[in-house]
């Protein structure tokens, strides 16, 4: 037994020992730490989102919790605080801020302007400045107190800060916003997750990465140099590397700043086996299978846009349906992730003024109590490590708590404290007597009613008297209350001032009044209605009603996906695009995606039968060349670009998938720009309108990518002259570098070496070892030779010359190398490199042998690319299904698909076409448009759209002048436009 006295006694003297003071004090007497309890007793205590106690108790010493109840034992010394009728609730947690860090400013400028940087300016980092591993948040940290007193009246304690600055932005730190105390108290953390984006340095202008996939390509290339770096490959120190290897195991916060970025993200986590924290939008709610599949946990801001200001007709008719559909959907976006099972967390930073309106919003649109405050405590604490410390009311955890009027996702309810770390922060005086309710106010023998609404500590009055308004002003502090009324009689601009104590327990009190004429009396008040009653007659909290969600989530959207069909199409003038030619009065059967038979009197079997009579069946368009459907359309900032890839840009909601689709094309190549010689890596899509990125990609697509010629690629028209090349011989010498490098890269690859992995030169040696073709952007007759040249010269052939506007000149030399030629009908004079262009070039190609094919290159041609194939007919004498052939079978074989579509044949897939009319004619429409047996485009279904479109914005239109009516703040309407892309866009 002394032995066990003994070893306490040296125990607590070691605790006494680890508390001692270590600094110097020059200013006089030591004060001792404050080592007393503090218990909180008869509050209804939130213990977490699933666990509550009611009139309980709880104990807090030295920062912590160190008893908590129905009932403890109180400790002697204790100072006993009573909470009857409050609740206390944990702290809440942020996991993406930028607390007390000055965010960098942009040096602003174009980054092609005045004197690109295109190295980087640090020696001993990673070659691109915009990799940023080894910043911490705790150099750059400075403790806002005017942030942290924000952050806590909205109920916050901790945060997760860091430098929101770059692609890989370094580590970040959690704080705690106690309202005294040190740094070293504060900073719980000084190394808690590690954050990223797709956004470059603002203290960099180094030009590369120039666009969303040049980000991600880089983002890969970092990730395969720090596991080559970290074996120790690397013959010289790289800062960067090492610090993003050191912070391999931390929390990876990833900042998106789109709906599309978000999934985006989660891709390049998945290939590297790194599951992000997504920092998202508020726009999940559109493609929540898709959010739900990257099995994150979203940090969700609280920002719904405002409603648009419709009152004018004129302006209101730029409002879109999209723009329109999100201010109605997202207040719902919580409650939809929830349903769905999606995890996710909230973050109020840098909305910090409309969070709390949001936040109930949120829950008047059906996001559950339970769950909003485990986003705010309990999801944030696990994610970080920390759930036994943060996010919970339990004993040994820090004494982050707020302590309210009631529940706190009543809109009426007061955060009165706010305590982190046991420190305590008063937000508003708990003992504040609640006034809110109905009264009946007497005064000098006249009535009045008196409704007393908002906070506690700053009520508003409204007073009537029968039918009339009373002009009032209240002010209302330490439980004093005074009134200032104006006289019934509106001819006096008299006023009638009141002035009381008020209870306790305010079911009635009375006072001092003060009359027109100066007089004294008194006055009393009775409630006759709770606040609560009040808020149950009150309807005008109940939300607008939501609109469906469509896929894509805008005009012309499906409610429901289309799904694949069995079809009959009987009787169809049948354009097959093969030996067989037109076929009159033929049936064509589809089961199961594919073509199944082609013939006359064919049996239906399930099929649904389409009467084609006098109508034309084709196989679907396809175009070689297009820059719809993408993000981005250039990644400029190296003469070299192969590493980035198209596929990771494709957007599934440009409205130019759906007018493609009106003008029959089902299939298309999306290629990258002609910024540079080496581009980047195309895509090959389907039209498959309101699905995602992945399901609109050709499964095992042949590997294609863009070069480029001219002026475009030698900067001829930009403001730069610092980046080479600067002439046509330079872009060769780009090629024959590029490509000698590649055989160097491919030597040391093959030797048995450690080598670092490179996927620009990965993807340069498919193309010499022909598993990747090449798509070239060109004009001139010299540069065409000269790339064919290059391309002999190394062992390899281009496939498609593109635009190739002076084809025409060596047709023979193209047919001798077996390239094909994707041209204009009769583009001319656009720039000086297309001056000898000739609207018969596709038709002498053609003759010569050369496989040709007419591409659009622009979002307007694109959908009428059937009366561009006619030109040719017109200008070069081609018959009618050669002509055909230009944007079907021939563009398929440009794109070695013509085995899966680009002619009516059976076992191919069913990408179709039913026409109203002649294919080549200027009156065609395209009435069905078919992709692999799934309907869609039709017609019919598109002439209900448009119905449907002007009565869902006239629904839209009549919610949001209602909440204008309603004191609702708007905004002015605004016209959103994708911008379109071109080749030479950057």
């Amino acid at each position: 037994m002394k032995l066990k006295t003994l070893f306490f006694a040296l125990f607590c003297a070691s605790l006494s020992l680890q508390a001692q003071e270590y600094f110097p004090k020059n200013d006089g007497v030591k004060a001792g730490v404050n080592t007393n309890y503090t218990v909180f007793k008869n509050a209804r205590i939130h213990v977490d989102p699933s666990k509550t106690i009611d009139n309980g108790m709880f104990a807090v010493r030295d920062g912590k919790i160190t008893a908590i109840g129905k009932s403890i034992n109180v400790p002697a010394n204790s100072v006993v605080i009573d909470l009857k009728g409050k609740d206390v609730y944990p702290s809440f947690i942020d996991l993406n801020t930028n607390f007390g860090i000055e965010k960098p400013k942009s040096n602003g400028g174009s980054p092609y302007s005045g004197n690109p940087q295109y190295d980087a300016s640090r020696a001993g980092y990673y070659w691109n400045d915009h990799i940023r591993p080894e910043t911490t948040a705790l150099e750059n940290f400075e403790y806002s107190t005017s942030e942290a007193e924000a952050l806590r009246k909205l109920g916050f304690g901790v945060v997760n800060t860091h430098m929101p600055d770059g692609i890989i932005r370094g580590t970040g730190m959690l704080v705690a916003l106690n309202s005294e105390g040190t740094e070293g108290d504060r900073i719980l953390n000084q190394r808690s997750a590690q954050y990223l984006s797709f956004s470059k340095s603002a203290k960099s202008k180094q030009v590369y990465p120039s666009s969303i996939m040049g980000a991600m390509a880089l983002l890969r290339q970092t990730y395969l140099d720090a596991d080559w770096y970290s074996k120790g490959n690397s013959d010289t120190k790289d800062l960067a590397l090492e610090a993003l290897n050191n912070n391999k195991n931390l929390v990876q916060i990833f900042a998106a700043d789109d709906l599309l970025n978000e999934l985006r993200a989660d891709k390049v986590g998945d290939e590297f086996n790194i599951q992000y924290v997504i920092a998202g939008t508020g726009e999940e709610y559109k493609r929540l299978d898709a959010v739900k599949a990257t099995n994150a946990t979203y940090i969700v801001p609280l920002k719904f846009p405002e409603a648009f200001d419709m009152e004018d007709p004129y302006q209101a008719g730029f409002a879109s349906l999209e723009d329109m559909k999100e201010w109605n959907q997202a207040p719902a976006n919580l409650k939809m992730m929830a349903e769905k099972g999606i995890p996710f967390t909230l973050t109020a930073f840098g909305e910090e003024k409309s969070f709390k309106e949001n936040l109930l919003k949120a829950v008047e649109y059906g996001l559950d109590k339970e769950t909003a405050l485990a986003a705010l405590t309990t999801v944030p604490a696990k994610l970080l490590g920390e759930e036994n410390k943060l996010g919970t009311l339990k004993e040994g955890a820090w004494a982050n708590f707020i302590i309210t009027s009631g529940d706190y996702f009543d809109k009426e309810t007061t955060l009165y404290e706010n305590w982190v770390q046991g420190r305590r922060a008063v937000i508003e005086d708990m003992n504040t007597v609640n006034l809110n309710g109905t009264y009946d106010l007497a005064v000098s023998g006249k009535s009045y009613e008196m409704k007393i609404s908002g906070e506690p500590a700053k009520p508003k009055a409204e007073i009537t008297r029968g039918d009339a308004k009373i002009g009032s002003k209240v002010n209302y502090q330490d439980n004093w209350i005074s009134l200032l009324l104006s006289s019934p009689d509106t001819t006096k601009t008299e006023y009638i001032r009141l002035t009381a104590k008020v209870p306790e327990n305010p079911e009635a009190f009375s006072g001092k009044a003060i009359l027109e004429d100066g007089s004294q009396t008194t006055f009393t008040a009775t409630k006759t209605a709770s606040a609560e009653e009040k808020e149950k007659e009150d309807k005008g909290s109940e939300h607008p009603e939501l609109l469906p969600i469509t896929y894509p989530n805008m005009a012309y959207g499906f409610e429901t996906l289309p799904k694949q069909e069995d079809l009959l199409f009987r009787h169809a003038t049948v354009w097959t695009s093969e030996d067989t030619g037109i076929l009159e009065n033929t049936d064509v059967l589809v089961r199961n995606g594919k073509i199944s038979r082609i013939g006359k009197d064919l049996s239906a079997g399930r099929a649904t039968v389409i009467d084609a009579t006098g109508k034309h069946l084709t196989a679907g368009i396809i175009d070689e060349h297009s820059h719809i459907a993408a993000s981005a359309v250039n990644e400029a900032g190296h003469n070299s670009s192969a590493e980035v890839n198209m596929e990771d840009v494709v957007d599934p909601n440009d409205i130019g998938i759906y007018r493609n689709l009106g003008g029959g094309v089902t299939t298309m190549q999306l290629l990258h720009g002609s910024a540079n010689p080496i581009g980047g890596r195309s895509a090959i899509l389907k039209m498959k309108w309101g699905s995602s990125p992945e399901e609109m990609i050709i499964d095992n697509s042949p590997k294609y990518i863009k070069f480029a010629l001219g002026e475009n690629v030698k900067q001829a028209n930009w403001d730069s002259e610092s980046r080479f090349p600067q002439t046509r011989m330079g872009v060769e010498q780009v090629f024959a570098d590029n490509f000698t490098r590649a055989r160097e890269y491919e030597a040391k690859k093959n030797s048995g070496q450690a080598y670092r992995k490179d996927i620009e030169m990965e993807t340069l040696l498919e193309v010499l070892n022909g598993e990747r073709f090449v798509t070239a952007h060109s004009y001139v007759q010299s540069e065409i030779n000269m790339l064919m040249k290059v391309a002999e010269r190394f062992g390899f052939n281009i496939n498609t010359f593109t635009h190739i506007l002076e084809g025409y000149k060596l047709a023979d030399k193209m047919k001798e190398h077996g390239v094909g030629g994707s041209t204009f009908s009769d583009w001319w004079a656009y720039k000086y490199e297309v001056n000898d262009a000739i609207p018969q070039n596709a038709s002498i190609m053609h003759n010569a042998g050369v496989t040709v094919a007419i591409n659009s290159d622009d979002s307007e041609m694109s959908r009428r690319l059937n009366q561009e194939a006619a030109k040719s007919m017109k200008y070069g004498d081609v018959s009618e299904e050669e002509a055909w052939k230009f944007v079907t079978l021939n563009p398929a074989k440009l794109l070695h698909i013509d085995d899966r579509v680009g002619s009516i044949k059976e076992g191919k897939d069913a990408d179709l076409v039913l026409w109203t009319d002649h294919p080549l004619s200027v009156y065609a429409k395209a009435e069905k448009t078919i992709i692999e047996g799934t309907v869609y485009f039709d017609l019919k279904r598109d002439e209900q759209l448009r119905k449907d479109i002007e009565a869902q914005k006239n629904l839209l239109t009549t919610q949001m002048l209602k909440a204008k009516n309603d004191g609702v703040k708007t905004q002015p309407v605004k016209a959103t436009k994708k911008e379109e892309f071109h080749c030479n866009t950057l």
